[in-house]
């Protein structure tokens, strides 16, 4: 098809207002897409100047999104890939994309930008080797703008590389940095320069900083290029940008061509001085380089520098982005003594008339505050502004100065503050210096840290509080309400001597999130997290909960910020079961949170993107509530038809950014609910399609609902015939346990499934015993790691133990027997270097592997002779000492941590008595620690997955026991009752096997057999205690309420 055809049909699919005419036309996009010179036919119509600009721009569309899609292979796992685009046709992309993309519109420019970057990323070097032979020429010649536009695609693929990866930079910066040199001494030159001559220096230093991000070339430590380059960027960095023609728009003064290139100059000398300028961080080959970076140019940076932020200090302009570089050069340069010598004569200059002031709330925050008070909000939490902003860049420098030269300035720089606190308090009420005043306080809450820890002023600090910090909770400046919760917040953890304090600052709290200013209210709840969790006395919080969540709910419908929800988790954390009577009310509030925050994500393009954060930090409150209260199933039921629509969406592609928390909600709802419903069990196909499609790398988070669903549902696994959940749990495994392109680590959960159905099921799956055997054992011939191989090996020994005459039979039958004992019986032989065990390390392992064994014994000899009867035998009771060796040693750990926190408590009780505060709410932090470690014995109980150790590590980690939070139908065998019973067995049934296989026996195994025979009787006699116990408790515990 000739291009004015395809203009004229791209023209109806995107502006014809008859849908059917533009459904007709995609229809035919779609069908012309791969044919041949189709590409090609795209570029002429978006580069043909004669053409409407409309249907440019539809043409340049579709080759982008078509190029992105197709040009490099084996992207979307599709064989054929390779012949979507014709060699031919990219040949001819390749030769005319480069003449075009400087000549279209800016609008088309960017776009065609972005094909060319997919080009090249994919191309360069092997199969456009001639693309630096394209840029050296036009650097040469009246082409530079196009060649610096290439070259700048070009350097960018490598910024990020490193070592081999980086080998093309060396052609690259030996052909094109003397041409950039002398382009760049020519464009500084040039008398009353113009924006073009901006664009290209701007190009020029982003080439040069992509090229030295992570290292510098070999070309540029020759000291005489590396000199002529900087005699450069100092020159650009020291004098001024051009007067003429700068925007009085603040928002486009800022992007303006010429303080962006003074913008990307400062970024290239702090990234030199940074990575390469500093001695100590040198390998020794590199450190005669940064010593002359030291002694050559450093410090005339900094003296450059420091004239720069003088500018702001006489009334000038420089763009916050400049500001925060300049900030961030200065406060690197602290730690080192000659740089900080040179910095001491300006210091206070600097620090009070500089870096204070832009501490301080200023004119352009009281406006934005008064006419968007979100965007406020946003911008004040949001991690990208933070970087880039000059206020916490003046903080980060205050910071860093009084923790490495603390001695001499923390004392006039506090003396500082208490001066505006105290001209603040004297003034009448139309003067008061409220910017100043938030400043003060600003920098207060950001040196809590290092006051907290310094004589005298951690004896001072409550007073300040109460007598600079908390008045202004009732501050006629928003501003300072505001700054007075952020402060209140950071020393929540201090240890009031009077908690009338702590007491007042809560309330004030509380109060502030129902203040007429928004960001007010932002900050009081975000302070509230802190309180909470700093509080020891819950009845403090208690009576206004309710109050609480309501005005926490309200914030919610107005703000999507991640950091609200944090509040949230803390509350609900914190007071446990006693949320249930808010959760289900919670759960609504945060699903329409979700959709909220869900919607807001889509319909924008950030990469900062505020809602999608939000969204995330609401499924994660969602998993908190539920965790609280997982002791009242009932609620779970109630809770289910307001979470499930998040699951049926989120378990798709559309959920990847939040898949695991998604599946960490579904696998609370499928372990604590009463019953799992039709509609929970509607997720299951959903989990299967997603790991068989995108998943993979989450199936240890899959392996807990789908355990879930085979443990408490197992009446419906084994009967439902549509969908069949069998096949379909058949089919995914069998899918990802023979992919030979999937790594061992990442298929662990699937022996560890095999096993929940054979151990769940016992009875009823007898017809899944061969398929799963020879998928088991296909995949333990080409196992390599030993954690993969003891899995493999433990769904043998389940299978045994479900039906070891079946199973046996089996493996007979195949030809396998042999095989899977051969590599059992050697691994179980292997040892680490210590003598301890370095395959089947946990309880779980050795207990699955003795219930297997043990269930050989019990076989008539016709279906296991006795030869490997005895080999079986020995085995196991070796198996069955180790196990009780390790359960032993397990139980002594225990015990040692009960006196070790019983201990702990008496001696936080003594502490008290002492008079001792536990400096910064130590023992609150340790009261947290606890609860998360009980939160993490929960999740690992529902999740029910196994913990596995690599076997290079500490010895120390094989005796670990995670059986206390793993729940398994094998839970109430006693492997060494078990094991007497089966011997019982054989000896009534056959005594003549019976006494041959004794009198097999050597001293020391008789002696490990009676042993084991004793401690059986023993735990006969405590298992019948323990079951007397449970049934005591069970009558007299209530039934959980709510």
């Amino acid at each position: 098809m000739d291009p004015p055809s395809l203009a004229l049909i791209l023209r109806a699919a995107a502006l014809s207002p008859n849908p059917d005419e533009r459904k007709a036309s995609e229809q035919q996009l779609n069908q012309l897409q791969h044919t041949p010179q189709h590409l090609v036919r795209l570029l002429q119509i978006a580069v043909d100047g004669n053409c409407d600009m409309a249907v440019r721009q539809i043409a340049c569309i579709q080759f982008k999104n078509f190029i992105a899609k197709n040009w490099l292979p084996g992207d979307s796992g599709v064989g054929e890939q390779q012949q979507r685009i014709l060699q031919s046709d990219k040949q001819l992309v390749r030769d005319n994309i480069l003449v075009y993309v400087t000549q279209v519109p800016t609008l088309l420019r960017s776009q065609l930008g972005e094909c060319l970057k997919t080009i090249i990323y994919a191309d360069y070097p092997e199969q456009w080797p001639r693309l630096l032979d394209w840029v050296n020429y036009n650097l040469q010649n009246q082409q530079i703008y196009g060649a610096l536009f290439v070259l700048r695609i070009l350097s960018r693929k490598y910024e990020f590389k490193s070592d081999e990866e980086r080998t093309p930079v060396t052609r690259i910066v030996e052909e094109t940095f003397p041409l950039l040199l002398n382009i760049f001494n020519g464009l500084i030159h040039i008398e009353n320069p113009s924006l073009e001559i901006a664009e290209l220096m701007k190009l020029i230093c982003k080439i040069f900083w992509s090229t030295i991000y992570l290292d510098l070339p070999k070309q540029l430590y020759d000291i005489n290029v590396f000199n002529a380059w900087m005699v450069l960027f100092l020159s650009v960095s020291e004098r001024p940008v051009p007067v003429e023609g700068q925007p009085m728009d603040p928002e486009l003064r800022k992007s303006w061509g010429w303080w962006k290139v003074k913008k990307w100059t400062v970024q290239i000398l702090n990234r030199l001085y940074s990575r390469f300028g500093d001695p100590k961080l040198q390998t020794p080959e590199c450190k005669p380089f940064a010593q002359m970076f030291q002694k050559s140019y450093a410090g005339r940076i900094l003296e450059g520098y420091l004239n720069l932020l003088n500018t702001i200090r006489v009334g000038g302009y420089l763009p916050d982005r400049v500001i925060n570089l300049l900030l961030k050069y200065l406060s690197n340069s602290i730690s080192m003594k000659s740089m900080y010598s040179l910095l001491m004569p300006r210091l206070d200059v600097l620090l009070f008339e500089i870096v204070f002031p832009l501490m301080c709330f200023n004119d352009s925050d009281q406006e934005l505050w008064e006419e968007d008070p979100h965007e406020y909000v946003r911008k004040g939490y949001n991690i990208i502004e933070d970087l880039y902003s000059p206020r916490t860049a003046s903080m980060d420098f205050v910071n860093e100065l009084v923790q490495k030269r603390g001695k001499e300035n923390l004392p006039k720089f506090v003396q500082f503050v208490v001066g505006i606190f105290r001209s603040y308090d004297e003034a009448p009420a139309e003067h008061k210096p409220y910017h100043r005043k938030d400043g003060a306080m600003l920098a207060i809450g950001a040196l809590c840290d290092k006051l907290k820890q310094t004589d005298p002023y951690k004896s001072e600090l409550e007073h300040m509080l109460v007598q600079h910090i908390f008045p202004e909770f009732n501050s006629p400046a928003g501003h300072l309400r505001a700054k007075a919760a952020w402060v209140a917040g950071q020393y929540a953890y201090t240890n009031f001597s009077d908690q009338n304090n702590f007491r007042k600052a809560l309330h004030s709290v509380v109060s502030g999130m129902r203040d007429p200013d928004l960001p007010v209210r932002v900050d009081s709840v975000f302070a509230l997290r802190s309180f909470v969790e700093a509080c020891e006395d819950l009845n403090e919080i208690r009576p206004i909960l309710p109050q609480l969540l309501d005005e926490f709910f309200k914030l919610m419908n107005e703000v999507e910020n991640e950091d609200l929800v944090f509040t949230l988790e803390t509350i609900v954390d914190k007071f446990g079961e006693e949320m249930a009577p808010y959760a289900f009310g919670l759960c609504q509030n945060l699903a329409a949170a979700f959709w909220r925050c869900l919607n807001t994500s889509e319909a924008s393009d950030d990469s900062d993107d505020m809602g999608a954060l939000a969204a995330v930090g609401c499924l994660r409150a969602i998993s908190t509530i539920l965790e609280s209260v997982s002791s009242l199933p009932q609620l779970f039921v109630e809770i289910e038809p307001t979470i499930l629509p998040i699951l049926q969406k989120m378990l798709t592609i559309d959920g990847q950014d939040v898949f695991e928390e998604v599946l960490e909600i579904a696998s609370y709802m499928t372990f604590y609910s009463p019953n799992i419903s039709l509609g929970i069990w509607g997720l299951w196909p959903l989990i299967v399609e997603a790991l068989l499609d995108w998943a993979i790398d989450y199936f240890p988070n899959i392996l807990a609902p789908m355990d879930n669903f085979i443990s408490r549902g197992t009446a419906r696994f084994l009967t439902c015939k549509e969908p069949n959940y069998q096949q379909s749990l058949y089919n995914v495994l069998s899918t990802v346990m023979t992919d030979r392109n999937i790594e061992d680590s990442e298929i662990e959960a699937a022996p560890k499934l095999i096993e929940v159905v054979f151990q769940n099921c016992k009875g009823h799956v007898d017809q899944w015993v061969e398929p799963y055997l020879r998928l088991t054992i296909d995949r333990l011939k080409r196992a390599e790691t030993s954690n993969l191989k003891s899995l493999l090996i433990q769904v043998v020994a389940n299978m045994l133990y479900y039906n070891p005459s079946l199973t046996l039979g089996v493996l007979h039958n195949t030809g396998l027997a042999s095989t899977v004992f051969d590599i059992w019986f050697q691994m179980l032989g292997q040892k680490k270097k210590s003598g301890l065990p370095a395959n089947f390390k946990r309880e779980h392992d050795k207990k699955v592997c003795c219930l297997g064994l043990t269930s050989l014994l019990a076989l008539p000899g016709g279906q296991f002779p006795d030869e490997a009867l005895q080999r079986v035998f020995r085995a196991t009771l070796d198996l069955l000492l180790a196990y009780k060796n390790q359960l032993a040693e397990a139980a002594k750990v225990t015990e040692i941590d009960y006196e070790d926190e019983m201990n702990g408590l008496e001696s936080d009780e003594d502490e008290d008595d002492d008079g001792s505060d536990g400096e910064m709410g130590m023992d609150d932090t340790e009261d947290g620690d606890e609860a998360e470690s009980m939160k993490l014995q929960k999740l690992a109980a529902q999740a029910k997955s196994f913990r596995y150790v690599d076997e290079d590590d500490d010895d120390s980690y094989d005796d670990f026991s995670d059986d206390d939070v793993f729940q398994s139908p094998i839970d109430e065998v006693d492997a060494f009752v078990f094991f007497v019973d089966a011997i019982r067995v054989m000896q009534a049934s056959d005594a003549q096997r019976f006494q041959n296989l004794n009198q097999s026996l050597d001293l020391t195994y008789q002696v490990i057999a009676n042993g084991i025979a004793q401690h059986a009787e023993v735990r006969r006699v405590e298992i019948e205690k323990e079951k007397q116990k449970k049934a005591v408790e069970a009558s007299v515990t209530p039934v959980p309420g709510i």
